[in-house]
């Protein structure tokens, strides 16, 4: 069973909902039973699975005279709440979930219990709690190094080469509205065996898919958009790969004498870098079951920037989730 329950929560990321269970509960078919509590990750602006007010047991069963009582994380009744959608059987589905509704939302379902002999009725009162998160996806950048023979490291066309490749760079991906930031190099001198001394520029810098213009991408999808900006990013620094593979090969096919200055065969390397938008952070050990996701900050806790933490607050009046600051 523990098996199948995790193969259905991979599914349900897939589905851009996640789940966590303090206790083993059931759910199928994106609707969700609890037992004691249930931590449900939600996308921004989309909608939670069903919640259902019972659990699986009783669900069996026949349930005479059921009633369902769903408060949300501000204590009040929602029914009539415009973004609840309530169905008579008890199910809940959160409409364009967004991080202020995060929280703790309970029901409590009330049913009658015959008794067959003596038709006595007795009132029964089952309350279950699910704790749901709004999540963004993490944004990606990539940190990219490459190193450059030069013939010194005093040599002054070194600068003059750097500016150009910055320049070069940017233009091959302006169109992503992506972009070139935190670029530097540094030139060092290389004891190689058989060959002496060789002198290297070491060139670091990252693409980033926040150029001007880029909330422009944002106006073309119905909601969030790290989709778009993860996929522009992502073709950014393919092309990146692209353009020193090629230098690679013209060195070897194009020129009779290398330049004074020339790219190092295989000195390309790339490193996967993540962030969050202000109010959404990581943490995998309070969210394993959406460890690779931006999760709405708690109260008590804040991300001002583009980070991948929220921090304590220290002021006991930051009770919202999603707070920015403290």
């Amino acid at each position: 069973f523990t098996a199948w329950a995790l193969k259905q929560q991979k599914v349900a990321s897939q589905q851009q909902v996640g789940y966590s269970f303090e206790v083993l509960c059931h759910f199928m078919s994106f609707t969700l039973f609890s037992c004691v509590a249930v931590n449900v990750y939600v996308k921004v602006f989309t909608n939670s699975p069903l919640l259902v007010c019972m659990d699986l047991s009783l669900s069996q069963e026949e349930i005479i005279d059921p009633k369902y009582l769903w408060i949300g994380p501000d204590g009040k009744n929602l029914e009539g709440q415009t973004y609840a959608n309530l169905t008579e059987t008890g199910k809940l589905m959160l409409m364009g979930f967004k991080e202020s509704m995060s929280g703790a939302y309970t029901c409590t379902l009330s049913h009658r219990i015959i008794e067959t002999m003596t038709q006595e009725e007795v009132d029964v009162f089952e309350t279950y709690k699910f704790m749901l998160y709004a999540y963004r996806e993490a944004d990606h950048a990539y940190q990219i190094s490459v190193r450059f023979t030069t013939k010194g490291c005093e040599l002054a066309a070194n600068a003059q080469f750097f500016e150009e490749l910055k320049k070069i760079l940017d233009n091959l991906i302006s169109d992503l509205t992506c972009h070139i930031i935190e670029s530097s190099y540094k030139c060092h001198s290389i004891k190689i065996p058989n060959q002496g001394l060789l002198h290297e520029l070491f060139v670091t810098f990252q693409v980033n898919p926040f150029a001007p213009g880029w909330e422009e991408v944002c106006q073309q999808v119905p909601y969030d958009c790290e989709d778009a900006t993860n996929m522009k990013v992502q073709e950014a620094r393919n092309r990146i790969g692209e353009f020193f593979s090629r230098q690679t090969y013209a060195l070897k096919h194009e020129f009779q004498t290398a330049p004074t200055i020339h790219y190092v065969d295989n000195s390309f390397s790339v490193t996967h870098v993540d962030s969050c938008r202000p109010g959404f952070g990581k943490n995998d050990i309070t969210h394993q079951n959406c460890a690779g996701c931006c999760v709405v900050c708690e109260p008590g806790t804040y991300s001002p920037n583009n980070e991948v933490i929220c921090h304590v607050c220290t002021r006991p009046h930051v009770k919202k989730y999603g707070a920015k600051f403290c």
